[in-house]
């Protein structure tokens, strides 16, 4: 697949509308919204470094997705972390230090990189990396967290670091967040809510839709929940099966129109908050936007993945640079070819082309 011509004008504008809704939603607070606007000069001088870079022929992505750990402390039901084994409870070894997250977020921000999304395992449990990602105030490092370890320390980061925006996992309401989390998760969660509102913290929610919760989670009494409690930010990852015995939780292609219908009158009911979706409409961008032509993603030992549903590395970030890791062998392939575009069930189309990505990981079809 040959990359359209107006890729970087697509993600340029999606990553303009991600400011500008964030402006909106952070009027009333003063701190927030100086953040936000000093943000969005960032912000564009990120893009005006990836349009260069682009005349270069060098296509840098606006988003990173950094797994900063292999460890977590709940073992959520069809968890593709742990299915892919980037997830583990033994003790993690040879994992980046802070210092080598600092310098790919330095780099990144040098290149043009406007977002990096923390993730893990369990991301807060590396505080000494969430330290570091606080004095880069030119990315917005969305944490993605199951909320269990936030604690007054971590108020007090948030509250210093205002790139800092906790996205705390959520599935709905008590029963259905419980049943894949595990019990008291809910109720952990509702209450760091409720303190992040009382201190005046920008926060958001990450909800993996399945066929079970589709309805709810669209449903305006949901959103009024969170809407009530201060959320800010509400971010819809489509379950992606990772085992045969999970399929019948991978949304339809008629649960994902009607995800993006409602997510369209979400918007329009709830202004003060931004509605994103992962993978969103891909066929608006000409396919999947992994492998860097939107986003890639760097685990917790170094490897640079496509995406994390797609744990596949021919390089590592210790041993070469991150403009280095996107011309990649594996990450050129990907993009010259026809992957990417491929029709697919829903979800991740590189987990279900896995083979297809092995064949080109090994050579194979180049």
């Amino acid at each position: 697949m040959n990359e359209p011509a107006d890729l970087q004008a697509y993600v340029t504008r999606g990553v303009e509308k991600v400011v500008a809704a964030s402006l909106k939603a952070t009027l009333r607070d003063p701190r927030e919204s100086a953040f936000m606007v000093r943000f969005a000069a960032a912000s564009k001088l990120a893009s005006k470094r990836r349009a260069e870079a682009e005349k270069t022929g060098e296509h840098v992505p606006p988003f990173l997705i950094a797994s900063i750990t292999s460890s977590c402390n709940l073992h959520c039901a069809g968890c593709y972390s742990r299915c892919n084994h980037a997830t583990v409870d033994a003790a993690p070894v040879c994992q980046l230090t802070d210092r080598e997250w600092l310098a790919i977020f330095q780099e990144a921000e040098e290149l043009g990189v406007s977002y990096i999304l923390l993730a893990g395992g369990e991301p807060m449990l590396r505080r000494d990396i969430i330290e570091a990602a606080g004095k880069m105030p030119n990315i917005i490092f969305p944490i993605f967290t199951n909320g269990t370890y936030m604690d007054d320390a971590y108020f007090t980061l948030l509250d210093k670091c205002r790139n800092l925006i906790p996205v705390l996992s959520i599935e709905g309401g008590k029963e259905e967040t419980d049943e894949r989390r595990g019990k008291g998760v809910y109720d952990k969660l509702i209450a760091n809510m409720d303190a992040l509102q009382e201190r005046g913290l920008l926060y958001g929610v990450s909800i993996t839709v399945t066929t079970r919760n589709v309805q709810e989670v669209t449903s305006q009494a949901f959103l009024d929940t969170l809407a009530a409690r201060g959320c800010k930010l509400v971010v819809y990852v489509e379950f992606v099966p990772v085992t045969e015995e999970s399929q019948d939780l991978a949304p339809s292609e008629a649960e994902r129109t009607l995800l993006r219908e409602g997510i369209n009158r979400l918007r329009e009911a709830y202004q003060e908050m931004v509605f994103l979706s992962f993978p969103g409409d891909e066929k608006s961008s000409g396919g999947c936007i992994a492998a860097g032509r939107g986003f890639f993603h760097i685990n917790s030992h170094g490897g640079a993945e496509p995406c994390p549903f797609s744990p596949y590395s021919d390089v590592n970030v210790r041993d070469t640079s991150l403009r280095q890791a996107l011309q990649s062998p594996l990450f050129t392939a990907l993009r010259a070819g026809d992957i990417l575009a491929d029709d697919h069930i829903g979800g991740c189309v590189l987990y279900e082309k896995r083979h297809a990505v092995e064949a080109l990981l090994s050579g194979a079809g180049r």
